[in-house]
């Protein structure tokens, strides 16, 4: 079968073995996948493996076969999956032996995947193929920072830099699901104006001084996936005893901090992470209740991946990234 992989420092589209469901396992026809800035990161932290492995962690279609002990779906089941491995119920931290999809393990972009029937869940029937194909890894991040971690309640001010990524439109939407405020900033006039259709009520300018524009605005918690570049910026809009969530650095890793400040002021610091089965089973009951759809930005075929790769790299998407790999 076709799929795209990393093998010897080179991305490339390969046939490789079609797989077999073994006991608890379900082989899945690959109708849509979705492309993350993890996938982007993959081959440099692999280099010149010769082994060659199917990227990708987002994906949905529909139930090919079951191996022996699968009770739960059968063949000819629309489902997604679920590529936070080995995280079944909400905790502090994610457990030991979790990993994501996509390496070490073989992912999405590829025709088809086995895969733990443990790992798929049946797909909201509201959503089209590339909204199910780009849902579960951003979906699930932007879920768990906002709710389980941030604990964004009705009526609260939510301040999300970067407005364009994937995960930052379903932060913008599930967080107008409850009632909440939403501040976003985005270098990009464009993506501005995408996000205030999308429902968030300011948009800034990430260059422009947000302590001024806002104007003494409270921000009741601070999304943040940044990095250097934002991070201390958000902590000058943030209120005393404010939250702030960090569950990605797009820039550099390290800050500098001042912590006196960072004490007096009593902020809240929140590390987060993907998300469990658990939750990801909330987040799909939320976007069922509110008919939320995720915000497609562009699809690809998977034999134009590479330009798939370059596309997001630039940052030119306003949301989510797909592959449409059959019909």
């Amino acid at each position: 079968m076709k799929a795209f992989v990393h093998e010897l420092g080179e991305l490339k589209i390969s046939e490789v073995n079609e797989p077999v469901a073994n006991k608890r396992e379900v082989v899945v026809k690959l109708r849509t996948a979705g492309l993350n800035r993890r996938d982007l990161y993959i081959p440099n932290r692999r280099g010149d493996e010769a082994d060659a492995l199917v990227l990708g962690s987002d994906g949905a279609g529909v139930i090919d076969s079951v191996g022996e002990g699968v009770t739960d779906f059968a063949v000819g089941d629309e489902v997604i999956i679920n590529p936070a491995l080995r995280w079944e119920t909400n905790s502090v931290a994610p457990p030991e032996g979790f990993d994501i999809l996509g390496m070490p393990d073989n992912g999405t972009f590829a025709q088809k995947i086995v895969i733990s029937s443990e790992q798929v869940e049946l797909k909201p029937k509201h959503l089209t193929w590339e909204e199910a194909g780009v849902l579960a890894l951003s979906a699930l991040t932007g879920y768990r920072a906002l709710f389980t971690k941030g604990n964004l309640k009705e009526g609260e001010t939510v301040f999300i830099p970067g407005a364009g990524s994937g995960v930052a439109t379903y932060l913008i939407s599930f967080a107008k699901n409850i009632g909440a405020r939403v501040i976003v900033t985005s270098r990009s006039e464009e993506k501005r104006q995408h996000a205030l259709e999308l429902g968030a009520d300011i948009a800034l300018d990430t260059n422009g001084d947000w302590k001024q524009e806002l104007d003494g605005e409270t921000i009741d918690l601070v999304i943040e996936s940044v990095g250097r570049a934002t991070f201390n910026r958000s902590l000058e809009v943030l209120k005393k005893g404010g939250r702030i969530v960090v569950f990605g650095a797009t820039t550099e890793d390290t800050v500098e901090l001042d912590l006196r400040n960072f004490f007096y002021s009593q902020f809240q610091l929140l590390g987060s992470t993907m998300g469990s089965r658990e939750e990801l089973r909330e987040m799909i009951a939320h976007i069922e209740k509110y008919e939320t759809h995720p915000v497609v930005d562009k699809t690809f075929t998977l034999d134009d991946a590479v330009k798939a790769f370059d596309y997001l790299e630039q940052s030119k998407n306003f949301g989510k990234v797909a592959f449409r790999i059959s019909e």
